[in-house]
């Protein structure tokens, strides 16, 4: 099944705070309940990139309208 015929996707989601440079930021992972696969990324951008792979299609620009 490709990503355009996800109908379900489920992750545990972590995040966290982390300070360099003396800026505030966050890191973020993923991982799945039914691989145990996980996905580690720099900054929630990253994340929410991924998550557009992921759904893919006009879903994608969705969740981009969602979080501006």
């Amino acid at each position: 099944m490709n990503a355009q015929q996800k109908q379900y996707l489920a992750y545990l989601l972590r995040l966290w705070r982390v300070k360099q440079n003396n800026e505030n930021g966050w890191r973020a992972s993923l991982e799945s309940p039914h691989t145990g696969e996980g996905h580690g990324f720099a900054s929630l951008e990253f994340l929410v990139e991924f998550l557009r792979e992921q759904i893919g299609g006009e879903d994608a620009k969705d969740i981009k309208n969602d979080i501006d």
